[in-house]
This record gives C-alpha cells, sequence and structure tokens, in this order.
C-alpha cells in the first residue's frame, strides 16, 4: 500500500504592510469614538507585525463595496497566487501539472465558477481526467481535512495529488458604520492573505521512496455545543467574522486529548514530537496550546514567528509553518500540526519526515 508523503511546498502572498503602518494608515481612521481605543490596544497585541494583502487597505478602500464586487476581484486576485504557490510546489516536488491525480482547493474567502479549481487546471495544464475537489468555509483548519483527502486518494490510486489553499481576507473588511465589537475588530487586526500548495505523492517503505514528510494520520474532535463560537457570515459587504471569547476554553478542554491519542495510536508520545505547527488563530490560542500540552516555549515559535511576520492567513496558514520548519537547519522528525475553526472543530496531523 502506497504511504502518503509530501513531496512539496510552495507558497505565494501579495505584498506586506506593517502591523503600525495599516494601524496609522487606516484603521486608526476607520474605528471611532470609545471603540478605536479599544482597537488600538487589540492591534499592538495582536502578535502580528507585518501582514499581506492582495487588496491593500492603504491603497484601496473596500469596506464599503457590496459583496458582487468583492467576488469579482476575489477571482482576479487569487488565480495568480494560486498559479504561482502551484508552480513552486511542483517544481519542489519534480512534477508536472499533468502528472496530478486529484486537485484539491481550500478556500472560505471567495466564490465563483468556474472555480480556483477548474481555471488553475486550465491554466497549468492538468490532464483532462484530473479529479477535482473544492472545499470551502471550512475556515482556518481546512488544510489538514484538505491534506487528508490528499493522502487518502494517494493511498488509493498510488498517484500524485495536490493541495492548494488560498485566502484573501483583505476582501471583507467591514464598513466603518457596522457593528464594531470586539471579536470583528480581533478579527481586522489579525487576518492576512496568503496561498500554500502541497504536494502528495506516493511513497514505500524502502529506501526508493521520495524524501518529505510521510503523512501518518489526520484526525479532528467538534465540539457542535459550541458552534456559534466561531462563524463566517456572507453579508452584503462581505464575508463577516464572528468570534466568541470562549473559544480558547474550549480548546483547552479538548486538544491534550485530540493529540494524546492521536500519538498513542503511533506509539509516540508527547516527548517524542520535535516539531509543532499550530495555527496561530491568535496570541491566546497558542498560550492554550502551550499551556495544555505542557510544552517548552520554543516549541512554538514557528508558529508565534508565522504569526508575526504573516498574520493569520486562514487555512494556509498551517502550512506556512510546516514550510518553515522543514527549512530549518535541522528540520523536525516528528511533527504534530493543529488547527482550528468553525464547529468548533480542532483537526490534528502526525507527520513524519522520510530521508
Amino acid at each position: 500500500m502506497a504511504v502518503p508523503v509530501i513531496a512539496g511546498l510552495g507558497t505565494a502572498q501579495p505584498p506586506g504592510a506593517a502591523q503600525d503602518e495599516l494601524w496609522e494608515g487606516f484603521f486608526s481612521r476607520h474605528f471611532s469614538g470609545t471603540t478605536r481605543a479599544l482597537a488600538a490596544r487589540i492591534f499592538a497585541n495582536s502578535g502580528v507585525s507585518r501582514r499581506q494583502a492582495a487588496v491593500n487597505p492603504l491603497l484601496e478602500d473596500v469596506s464599503d463595496w457590496p459583496t458582487e464586487r468583492r467576488m469579482r476581484r476575489y477571482q482576479v486576485e487569487a488565480l495568480p497566487l494560486g498559479k504561482e504557490a502551484v508552480g513552486r510546489a511542483l517544481t519542489s516536488a519534480g512534477l508536472a501539472a499533468g502528472d496530478v491525480g486529484l486537485f484539491v482547493v481550500c478556500s472560505c474567502t471567495g466564490y465563483a465558477t468556474p472555480g480556483l479549481d477548474i481555471l488553475l487546471a486550465r491554466d497549468l495544464g492538468m490532464a483532462p481526467d484530473t479529479q477535482r475537489m473544492f472545499v470551502g468555509h471550512m475556515g482556518c483548519y481546512a488544510a489538514l481535512p484538505g491534506l487528508g483527502a490528499a493522502a487518502d486518494f494517494v493511498t488509493a490510486r498510488g498517484r500524485p495529488a495536490l493541495l492548494l489553499c488560498a485566502e484573501l481576507t483583505s476582501l471583507h473588511i467591514q464598513p466603518a458604520g457596522a457593528r464594531m465589537d470586539t471579536q470583528q475588530i480581533v478579527s481586522h487586526a489579525l487576518f492576512s492573505d496568503a496561498a500554500v500548495a502541497a504536494v502528495v505523492v506516493p511513497g514505500s517503505a524502502g529506501p526508493d521512496s521520495p524524501g518529505g514528510y510521510a503523512l501518518r494520520e489526520v484526525t479532528s474532535v467538534t465540539d457542535t455545543s459550541t458552534a456559534d463560537h466561531m462563524t463566517w457570515d456572507v453579508t452584503d459587504t462581505g464575508f463577516r467574522m464572528g468570534l466568541s471569547p470562549k473559544v480558547p476554553q474550549v480548546l483547552s478542554t479538548h486538544v491534550r486529548g485530540l493529540v494524546d491519542d492521536l500519538l498513542a495510536r503511533h506509539g509516540a508520545g508527547l516527548a517524542e514530537v520535535d516539531g509543532w505547527a499550530v495555527h496561530p488563530g491568535g496570541p491566546r490560542i497558542l498560550n492554550v496550546v502551550e499551556r495544555e500540552l505542557a510544552l517548552p516555549p520554543e516549541a512554538l515559535a514557528a508558529s508565534r514567528a508565522t504569526l508575526d511576520e504573516h498574520g493569520n492567513c486562514s487555512s494556509p496558514t498551517v502550512l506556512l509553518i510546516l514550510d518553515r520548519l522543514r527549512r530549518a537547519p535541522v528540520p523536525p522528525r516528528r511533527v504534530v500540526m493543529l488547527a482550528f475553526g468553525p464547529g468548533l472543530t480542532l483537526y490534528a496531523a502526525l507527520l513524519e519526515r522520510r530521508p
């Protein structure tokens, strides 16, 4: 049976801006009254120093745009970003677009038909019999079920699969006159744009197996009693985030059991994990994971650095962290990936480095 191996990653990001610059040049005027002081504190404590935006509010204010106009712009901006990320991932894996048997696309920030999966398959020269899957509205954890679907295909069919996560959160700044509660300010302070692609290929237990990270398992737990804690609503002026301050509490209830059970099924424990790719939903999320798993501060250094340099890019973020880990002078041997989103859902994956 084929062992699914992540053999290539490719990233693409639009131009960036400093968090202070975004605050001074746009958001300090976007918020008003007592909300401005609250927003200033949230921006200052976001754990973000720089973010990327396909639609930079310093250059172009889309906050009053109707959703239809935002969706048209999504297709214009997402297509070249996705093409760049996919091209780099395929090159990294030593494959051509025509080799791809399954193309999975995850995105919750824009919709169009034909979608990115069809347009990129066409423009990159994928085979007519390439199967496609589009995953929408799973939000920040979508990369892991996307990887799971790709891995299942590789295992069953013995052919390569390709995952693309592409998000343009910059298109969803809410109007200045909209209800600006704390959760809305938090989303404006954290979110960023990115596209990351991953190539999954069939491996084996032998010495000729491709290098990269073998995907051992993807698992999840969903607490449906907290379904209202994280929402992403389509409105007439873009998509609006709902984010309860109770989210860290829910994570603290479930994350240790999820990780312990995953590792136990593979004969491992927390001490044998030397790489952590934890989705940085914000500084509090990382603090909760660090505390509940009793991790040393350096364990989440890659996650904190990704939040600092790129913000929360939704579904691509955990793949950005994995890319950072694999580029380390000594890449980790065993990696646990964790991501969280609507449901409230926790996803985890176990990876092991191949020679």
